[in-house]
């Protein structure tokens, strides 16, 4: 019997990153989970569907060292995230882990 070959594609979540909302609820699921792994990956992929090179300029930081600190291994400095933010049209913000009610 001969075996069906199957044709995949890669999936690349950037595509979907197109609305602003999609983003922001994508990037704050990311920050939820903790992880900074996961932040960093999150912001690495928002910024490949912005355009890498376009981001970076935005963000005033070199495109080389945007694609090393967004990187699965990579450990982006704080001051580095918050320019791709703010490069992003987002912002961060805290919210309390667990709200007392009063």
């Amino acid at each position: 019997m001969a075996r069906k070959k199957v044709q995949t594609t890669r999936y690349d979540n950037a595509a979907l990153l197109k609305d602003p909302r999609d983003v922001a609820a994508y990037l704050e699921a990311a920050l939820e989970d903790g992880d900074h792994r996961v932040i960093a990956e999150a912001l690495g992929n928002i910024a490949r569907a912005k355009g890498m090179s376009q981001l970076a300029r935005e963000a005033g930081v070199g495109r080389e060292s945007l694609y090393r600190a967004l990187s699965p291994d990579g450990n982006p400095e704080l001051g580095t995230v918050l320019k791709v933010v703010r490069a992003l049209g987002l912002r961060l913000h805290a919210a309390p882990v667990n709200p007392s009610t009063r």
